[in-house]
């Protein structure tokens, strides 16, 4: 089915899924096919494309055509884990003796991967500050392959001009990717921007209920889709076709969750701003925020995660964390429930203490990832736990 040409809700809910009368009995919704093999009538060809469930799936395909669509990206790849489609695109890309360049300020599990991993396998990497261009460029070496880009970042959100990135890279034909688990397509489509390869933890907006483990990398190029999805079925980290039809599922909300997300965060950002308790607000949708303006010309919406610095230090960030009635206290982001997390001693613990140090990660930070609750009853909740400092 066909539908780029329709509204971002129409494909969430239509892409990929087509009622099929003649081999279902007119399921509206794909099912959830768990074979793990498929008979066929010939030996030379599989029936409908589908031979082992590692190499493909009927409703893991469907999740797949969906999020390209989404993305406006030609070609789609799901895998077991955000990190698990980080991990094959990286295998896929390079080999020893390449070099890449990443934003300074990733998730910590991507950095362990490009910090503990990689280097087995004599692959380089060179942090540098992507919010100034110049930086990127400075950092190019005859080796440099990739550049890893998250914008914002986690956890500072900070933003990086993708356009001009892009055309940097292409002057010296390196790949440049984009880790948009933050904004999601809803809010920010990479690969319009000229970005070659988009990456997503599926765990986060784009399943939406904290209930699955997943990941996904889209772009337009055959013959690196080609490249890539050899190494996706030669390692074979993909989904189970229970958690690609509840990724499929999230996809159809995705429109309606993120507006809601979106709205709720500039309200908490804007509290937390004035709040006398607190040091300093990062958010994209804050005027305060020194790349507001390049986040209102590359993305449609601020996106729903807050990080923000108590005034003092480990004590009374872990008073906040631990003690707020309606946010949970864990690690991950973007379902419906608030989540809110230390990212010094939790996503980014892994983290050699001098790169957080350099990059601003301090014992006094607080990620918030902003759910659906009531807004007004989350400002409560934090009204109540700052008479505890």
């Amino acid at each position: 089915m066909t539908l780029q040409k329709k509204g971002f809700s129409t494909n969430s809910v239509h892409s990929g899924e087509k009622v099929d009368f003649i081999n279902s009995y007119g399921d509206v919704v794909v099912p959830i096919h768990l074979s793990s093999t498929y008979a066929r009538k010939v030996v030379e060809h599989p029936e409908k494309g589908y031979q082992y469930a590692r190499c493909g799936n009927p409703t893991r395909t469907a999740f797949d055509e969906k999020l390209a669509t989404l993305e406006n990206a030609q070609f789609g790849m799901s895998f077991a884990s955000g990190i698990g489609a980080i991990s094959t695109l990286l295998f896929a890309l390079l080999k020893s003796g390449d070099h890449i360049i990443g934003f300074d300020d990733l998730y910590g599990g991507t950095k362990r991967l490009l910090n503990d991993v990689m280097p087995n396998f004599g692959i380089k990497v060179t942090y540098t500050d992507a919010t100034n261009p110049a930086l990127i460029e400075q950092a190019i070496t005859k080796d440099t392959k990739i550049i890893w880009l998250e914008s914002p970042t986690n956890p500072l959100l900070k933003l990086c001009d993708l356009e001009q990135i892009a055309s940097i890279a292409k002057r010296h034909s390196i790949l440049t990717v984009v880790d948009n688990t933050f904004m999601t397509p809803y809010f920010m489509k990479p690969l319009d921007l000229g970005i070659d390869i988009v990456v997503h933890s599926t765990t986060k907006y784009i399943g939406g209920h904290s209930d699955i483990i997943g990941g996904a990398v889209l772009l337009n190029d055959e013959l690196l889709f080609k490249k890539v999805s050899f190494f996706q079925n030669a390692i074979g980290a993909v989904p189970s076709p229970f958690d690609s039809y509840l990724a499929l599922r999230g996809l159809k909300t995705l429109a309606v969750r993120m507006e809601v997300h979106n709205k709720s965060a500039i309200k908490i950002a804007n509290y937390l701003e004035k709040n006398p308790k607190i040091e300093k607000v990062y958010y994209p949708g804050l005027a305060s925020h020194p790349q507001h303006e390049l986040a209102k010309k590359q993305a449609t919406g601020f996106g729903a995660i807050i990080t923000f610095k108590v005034k003092g230090g480990l004590k009374e960030a872990k008073l906040i964390a631990e003690n707020l009635e309606l946010v949970s206290l864990a690690e991950s982001l973007g379902g419906v429930e608030s989540l809110i997390q230390l990212p010094y001693l939790m996503t980014h613990a892994s983290v050699p203490v001098e790169q957080k140090v350099a990059v601003g990660i301090t014992e006094n930070m607080i990620r918030f990832s902003v759910g659906l609750e009531d807004v007004d009853d989350l400002i409560s909740d934090f009204e109540n736990v700052f008479k505890l400092i």
